[in-house]
């Protein structure tokens, strides 16, 4: 079946910095960031964000129950922290998150990136304030694995964009669909019940899509997007949550085991 639309996508010549600047005003923006032991990096992601003064108006950090500094370093840096209650979980960290704000227009970031950009938040939310049809933006991104170039994101190429080719025309077409760089309209998010782990991001994706329309999504070049590369055993469980996550929604009845 072929796509019956597809993503905008906004190459790195696209974006501009003063469009940003000046479509901006009057929209109230926040960077929600899900943070479990990062504290080796989350202060650099906080000040990566808070580079252009005035671009965010409020950084949450949900402290994923981290047992090492991430909390007080969160806190340094000038986010506002909250720790997460109950149960682990990405989605429950990102819920968690959206609670805290009432910001029109929100921005996701990992906490585990080694060089991150400080044009993260201007280059995702640029799609939302030129077309209001957008409701959801994924950041891309070349991934080195170790010393290569390329090769990280394993579960991204063998999982989730396989399926998504297969099961939803047009969702094919983004290159990271488990990208933790998101942006999104408070609205769209509000109008779902999020994942409450790993198969967070590509739910968000489906059912924003299912919701407004291909038409409605958007991706942004991030540049080149380093962090921690995980071994083979940690990625399989998280490869059956984005798999379970996308074969629910196409309505496959799946044992409660993985």
């Amino acid at each position: 079946m072929k796509p019956i639309d597809a993503p905008w996508t906004l190459g790195s010549d696209d974006f501009d910095l003063t469009t940003v600047w000046n479509l901006r005003r009057g929209h109230r923006v926040a960077a929600i960031v899900p943070a479990k032991n990062e504290a080796a990096t989350i202060g650099a992601v906080i000040d990566a964000i808070t580079h252009h003064e005035g671009m965010v108006d409020e950084i949450i950090v949900i402290n994923d129950h981290s047992s090492d500094d991430t909390h007080a370093v969160a806190k340094h840096h000038g986010a506002r922290v909250h720790d997460l209650q109950g149960p682990s979980g990405k989605g429950r960290a990102l819920t968690a998150g959206l609670a805290a704000t009432d910001s029109e227009l929100v921005v996701f970031l990992d906490a585990d990136v080694l060089n991150p950009g400080v044009d993260y938040v201007a280059r995702m939310i640029q799609p939302l304030l030129e077309r209001p049809e957008i409701y959801l933006v994924k950041g891309y991104y070349e991934r080195p694995l170790h010393t290569m170039p390329t090769g990280g994101g394993r579960v991204n190429e063998l999982a989730a964009r396989p399926i998504l080719s297969l099961l939803y025309p047009g969702l094919g077409e983004i290159r990271q669909p488990l990208a933790g760089e998101t942006a999104a309209r408070r609205e769209a998010l509000a109008s779902l019940t999020l994942e409450p782990a790993y198969g967070v991001e590509i739910a968000i994706l489906i059912d924003v899509t299912l919701k407004f329309g291909v038409s409605s999504l958007a991706q942004v070049d991030l540049g080149v997007r380093r962090h921690r590369n995980r071994p083979l055993d940690e990625l399989r469980p998280m490869a059956v949550e984005v798999l379970r996550a996308a074969l629910t929604r196409f309505e496959v009845e799946l044992p409660s085991g993985d």
